[in-house]
């Protein structure tokens, strides 16, 4: 098995048509996918409870005689947490403890109420509210991940949601004691069995057990991508998630074998993931390629490490490192490691990644389990116009206005003079007849 990424030069007169090809992803989703999709929206919404029973039993094996059985109680998720070997029970408080601090300090810096009063005593600003009820999904079965759970809940727990409800399949009834602890440790408040569409339906339009929400977060299959976007409007979302991605910048003084390594950490999750080196160094590339040859057979996920980095992954020669910023911001990669020996030298050049992994130390998956950021990342060039999830997405910001009777006198002739423009009679007396003395209506003696 071999695993041979794409080797470009910039300096190709071929290699924009190169890149652009190696970057392509569809992220339309199957028709039959769809139409599969809004059965089961539509069944869930129609039956409730029924629907969800009779979906868990046929695509997860989960035979149960009612909902009631499908409810993980706050017992259970703690009697996970205690039964954990303690090496993990602790590696898992202390990447709760670490994700928490980052997030509080989040809403400190930009989640907060805040307000001004003009010289005529008007006041104005903003307040910030948390969503009364969000709901997470979380990935079941053999894809199980304690962190998507701490990444999704802990930064809505901050905010101050009220009720956090959290779906997870466990199919023929397999439940992974480190997603049900970190349930308990990141504060979720119910937890329920169930997976698929018909768990994004029934957080989405409520069933007479599953409470609806008024967001839905957390990563899924091409199933629950699909029903993310179909229910999206009915409940806010997160985003809908394409494969992961790296990008290195390298300079040449970081171990191969550490930029090799961090490639298949990427590479390891999906055929579909993609893995980019950019470095202005020739012979630093090929040392990657001889330690990708050397390391690769060592992987348990070998195949599709290979697979994703024969298919869409790529080494990239470039004139210099600065050059090699400007392509990385035109990828906008969901992680971006600079694995350089002046990472702030080049940081200021990078404007658009999901999240950015400074100095040859910082591989990206400590981002993914205990950093502290959220690993919750817009994927395929996303980054451009979006953001890692965190507690902003679960507050939202209502204006505040509190204009003063000398305020009036003023503001009250702009907006009748804009209002008439655009021919809204009520909008400009409505302004009007707060103006002292009251004008004459406008086209009338």
């Amino acid at each position: 098995m071999e695993a041979k990424p794409l080797r470009l030069n910039t300096a190709s007169p071929t290699f924009e048509a190169e890149l652009k090809a190696r970057q392509h992803w569809s992220a339309e989703t199957d028709g039959a996918i769809e139409q599969r999709v809004a059965d089961i929206l539509a069944d869930v919404r129609a039956r409730g409870d029924a629907a969800v029973l009779e979906y868990t039993r046929r695509f997860d094996g989960l035979d149960a005689p009612g909902m009631a059985a499908l409810e993980l109680t706050p017992a259970e998720l703690k009697a996970a947490f205690d039964g954990l070997p303690a090496a993990q029970r602790d590696a898992l408080q202390a990447a709760a403890d670490r994700v928490r601090r980052y997030h509080e300090a989040q809403k400190q810096a930009s989640g907060e109420s805040w307000s001004y009063r003009d010289d005529d005593g008007t006041l104005l600003g903003q307040k910030v509210t948390p969503l009364d009820r969000v709901g997470i999904y979380v990935p079941g079965g053999k894809a199980a991940y304690p962190s998507s759970v701490l990444m999704n809940a802990i930064p809505a727990h901050v905010a101050g949601v009220g009720e956090i409800i959290m779906v997870v399949p466990t199919p023929r009834g397999e439940k992974n004691p480190l997603v049900l602890a970190a349930a308990h440790v990141a504060g979720v408040s119910r937890a329920f069995t169930v997976g698929g569409a018909q768990a994004v339906a029934a957080l989405a339009y409520g069933t007479a057990t599953v409470p609806a929400v008024d967001k839905i977060t957390g990563p899924g299959n091409a199933y629950v991508a699909a029903a993310k976007r179909r229910v999206f409007g009915t409940v806010g979302i997160d985003m809908i998630a394409g494969p992961s991605e790296i990008l290195v910048l390298a300079d040449g003084s970081t171990p191969a074998d550490w930029v090799a390594m961090d490639l298949f950490s990427q590479a390891e999750h999906d055929e579909l993931a993609q893995s980019i080196l950019l470095c202005p160094d020739a012979a630093y590339i090929d040392a990657v390629q001889a330690a990708i040859d050397r390391l690769l057979p060592e992987m348990p996920r070998a195949e599709i490490i290979a697979k994703s980095l024969n298919d869409r992954g790529a080494l990239i020669l470039t004139r210099d490192m600065a050059e090699a910023c400007a392509i990385s911001n035109r990828i906008a990669p969901e992680h971006l490691e600079v694995s350089s020996s002046e990472p702030h030298r080049w940081e200021p050049l990078l404007k658009h990644a999901g999240a950015i992994f400074l100095g040859a130390y910082t591989s990206e998956s400590l981002g993914d389990y205990c950093a502290g950021p959220n690993h919750v990342l817009p994927t395929s060039g996303t980054a451009r116009f979006s953001s890692p999830l965190g507690v902003y997405d679960f507050q939202k910001r209502s204006s505040l206005i509190e204009v003063s009777a000398q305020g009036a006198q003023s503001l009250g002739k702009v907006a009748a003079e804009l209002a008439y423009g655009e021919g809204l009679q009520a909008h400009a007396r409505a302004a009007e007849l707060r103006l002292d003395p009251v004008p004459p209506q406008r086209g009338r003696p």
